[in-house]
């Protein structure tokens, strides 16, 4: 198969997942979305790149809508880091290197996160968008969540260094990480808009830090992707946003029509997903 069949071919199963994923936080479809997807599909191995593409947002029903994590599921998600591992060294943020291998390696890290913690219980997340509100971080910090980060860690270590803008909300941000001297509001917000697999409850570290320190950055990012009617990245945004808010935390736009408006415009299961998402971070009801 030449290289753009085979991103044909990913992209088409990644398409296919995200539709899964988006009924299994609705509440429809199958009980073991990720290993029906490889088991059911005509070309396995892009059904596994789907799994990577996707990524952290596989886990989504379980932090989000209570929905069981099945152990073949878990295998599945293992199963496509054996097929497809990540570098073994984390790539260096830009300008040092190019931003996609590094962004990459965020998400990689997420849903490694997600694995070691939900792998082999087949129970639902513990975590909600309600107890979001609680603070940045619902986990309880002890022996079981200090050991699925390790684990995740050994699967896809977490990068040193978080995306940065040079200024945040008129004032630097703070010290997560060394900054990325390039990185204006509109190219870190895109970046992490790139990196919404991120924006769920059951994560936190250091792009989480600063996505905290930057809320008027971000809502000029998402409020510029409409006016150039770049729906899926404003709603990859919006998702950053929809955290922050279900995290108590104040803003300087309300994210609620933001999210509503975005969920009328078509783009895919891709978009869907992340307008679902969001909407329970808000705990607006499903359109």
């Amino acid at each position: 198969m030449s290289p753009d069949r085979s991103q044909a071919a990913y992209a088409a199963s990644a398409a296919d997942l995200a539709l899964r994923a988006l009924d299994a936080l609705r509440g429809v479809g199958g009980t073991a979305m990720v290993a029906d997807h490889v088991e059911q599909a005509d070309d396995p191995k892009a059904a596994l790149a789907a799994v990577r593409i996707v990524g952290a947002d596989l886990f989504a029903p379980c932090l989000l809508a209570d929905a069981a994590f099945q152990p073949a599921d878990a295998a599945a998600v293992a199963q496509s880091f054996a097929v497809f591992p990540p570098p073994v060294s984390t790539p260096p943020p830009p300008p040092e290197g190019p931003a996609e291998p590094w962004l990459a390696a965020w998400r990689d890290w997420a849903t490694a996160a997600l694995l070691a913690r939900f792998a082999g219980t087949g129970t639902s997340g513990p975590h909600t968008a309600g107890a979001a509100a609680d603070g940045p971080s619902a986990d309880d910090g002890g022996p079981e969540s200090a050991l699925a980060t390790d684990i995740g860690g050994a699967l896809a270590p977490q990068p040193g260094v978080a995306p940065e803008p040079e200024e945040a909300d008129g004032a630097g941000v703070g010290p997560t990480g060394a900054s990325v001297p390039d990185a204006t509001w509109q190219t870190w917000s895109v970046r992490m808009g790139q990196l919404s697999p991120l924006a769920l409850p059951g994560l936190d570290g250091p792009v989480h830090t600063t996505a905290r320190a930057a809320p008027l950055a971000l809502a000029r990012g998402a409020t510029r992707a409409v006016l150039r009617r770049d729906f899926p990245t404003a709603a990859r945004i919006a998702r950053w946003l929809a955290l922050l808010a279900a995290e108590g935390r104040r803003l300087p736009l309300d994210p609620v029509p933001l999210v509503v408006h975005l969920g009328l415009h078509g783009g895919g299961p891709r978009l869907a997903l992340d307008v679902a998402i969001a909407r329970r971070l808000l705990a607006v009801e499903d359109a």
